[in-house]
C-alpha cells in the first residue's frame, strides 16, 4: 500500500475520531447545561434573598447570588441560560427570594418577570393613630419617611392638611415591596378608608341621626372599641343611634379613655368619668369631635346599618366571652351591671 493511501486512511480515521469526540463533548455539554438549569441551586438557606438595584449588570447579579450563598454552575452556564430565556438585559429591580430548592431556570424567570418579595403589614381594627405609627416604625424593610413628622405634618404630606388622622386608615393587610415607605402605605390605607366610608354612607339606612359620613366614621370607631364580637356590632350601633335620637348621653368608656390620652393607666376611676374633656361622653351629649380608633369595614357597616330594637343600655357579661347584655330600661341595666360584677369577681378570685 502506498504511503499516500495510508496517509489518507489515517486522516480519515482521525476525522472520525475527532467527530466522535466532538459529538460526545457536545452531548456532555448539552446534558450538563440542562442538568444545571433544572437542578436546585445549592447553598441557599431559608430566608435568603437578593436585591437588584437599578444599573446592576448581569455580572453584578451573579456576584450577589454568590454572596447570598449560591453554589454550583459556571458563570457561562448562567449567561447562556439567561440568553435562552430572554432574561439577559431584562432583569427587573427589586428584592427576590432565594428559597431552598429554587432552580436557576425558576430564579431567572422570577428576575425577568419581576416576581419580587411581597411583605405584609396589618392595620389592626381598633388601633388608634399612636399605635398605628408605633407599629409602622417597627415594620421592616419599610422605609421610614414619617418618623420626624407630627400628626399635622403627616396629614399634610399625605395631601390632607388639616384633617385629623384618627380613624382615617382602614384596618386590613397591606402588601408592599422593598423600597416602599410608611408614607406610601398610609396613603393607600387612607384611600381605602375613604372608599369604604363612601360605600357605607351611600347605602346607609334612612333616618339616622348622623349629619355626615364623618359622623358615621366617629360612631363606627366607638362601635369598634366597644365590642370584639362581630355579630354584636349592629346591636351596639343601634343602642347609640337610639341614644342620639333621644338626646341621651352616649356614656361610653372608650371615648373617656381616648380623651385621657397617655394619662390612662388601665383603669377608669369615677373622677375620670366626671372630668370634662371633648371626648367625655358622660359629661357631654352627642358624638365626640373625632374618631377614637380605626374602625374596620364591619364597624362602618354597623354604624350605617344599625339593628332595630328598643335597647338603650348594654354591659359586658363578665364571663370572659366579650359578649354583652342589652337592656331596655335603667332598672334592667342596673341588674345586669350587678350580674357583671358578680361574674367579674368570681373569675378574679378563681385565678
Amino acid at each position: 500500500m502506498s504511503s499516500r493511501r495510508k496517509t489518507r486512511r489515517g486522516i480519515g480515521a482521525l476525522f472520525v475520531i475527532t467527530a466522535l469526540l466532538a459529538g460526545a463533548l457536545a452531548f456532555w455539554a448539552f446534558d450538563r447545561y440542562h442538568g444545571f438549569a433544572d437542578t436546585p441551586v445549592a447553598g441557599l438557606e431559608q430566608g435568603a434573598s437578593i436585591t437588584i438595584e437599578r444599573g446592576d449588570s448581569f455580572n453584578t447579579v451573579l456576584r450577589k447570588l454568590r454572596e447570598a450563598g449560591a453554589r454550583g454552575g459556571h458563570d457561562l452556564e448562567w449567561r447562556l441560560l439567561a440568553r435562552q430565556m430572554g432574561a439577559a438585559g431584562r432583569i427587573q429591580v427589586g428584592e427576590y427570594a432565594l428559597a431552598p430548592g429554587i432552580t436557576p431556570r425558576r430564579l431567572l424567570a422570577d428576575l425577568r418577570d419581576g416576581k419580587v418579595v411581597s411583605h405584609r403589614f396589618t392595620i389592626v381594627e381598633g388601633w388608634n393613630v399612636r399605635e398605628l405609627r408605633a407599629a409602622l416604625a417597627r415594620a421592616e424593610p419599610l422605609l421610614q419617611e414619617t418618623a420626624d413628622m407630627d400628626d399635622a405634618a403627616l396629614m399634610a404630606a399625605l395631601g390632607h392638611a388639616g384633617v385629623h388622622p384618627e380613624g382615617r386608615f382602614l384596618p386590613e393587610t397591606y402588601h408592599y415591596t422593598r423600597g416602599d415607605s410608611d408614607l406610601d402605605l398610609l396613603r393607600r390605607a387612607y384611600d381605602a378608608m375613604d372608599a369604604a366610608l363612601e360605600r357605607a354612607w351611600a347605602s346607609r339606612a334612612p333616618g339616622l341621626p348622623l349629619a355626615s359620613a364623618e359622623e358615621a366614621l366617629v360612631l363606627a370607631s366607638i362601635v369598634e372599641k366597644e365590642t370584639g364580637v362581630p355579630e354584636e356590632r349592629p346591636r351596639i350601633a343601634g343602642v347609640f343611634v337610639r341614644r342620639l335620637q333621644k338626646g341621651m348621653k352616649l356614656q361610653t368608656d372608650p371615648t373617656v379613655i381616648y380623651g385621657m390620652g397617655e394619662a390612662y393607666q388601665g383603669n377608669i376611676r369615677r373622677a375620670d368619668l366626671r372630668t370634662d374633656t371633648p371626648y367625655n361622653t358622660y359629661t357631654r351629649t352627642g358624638l365626640p369631635p373625632t374618631p377614637i380608633a380605626m374602625p374596620g369595614a364591619d364597624a362602618l357597616h354597623a354604624a350605617t346599618h344599625p339593628d332595630d330594637g328598643d335597647a338603650l343600655y348594654f354591659v359586658a357579661v363578665g364571663d370572659g366571652s366579650g359578649r354583652h347584655v342589652f337592656s331596655r330600661t335603667l332598672a334592667e341595666h342596673q341588674a345586669a351591671v350587678r350580674a357583671y360584677l358578680r361574674n367579674y369577681r368570681a373569675r378574679r378570685d378563681a385565678r
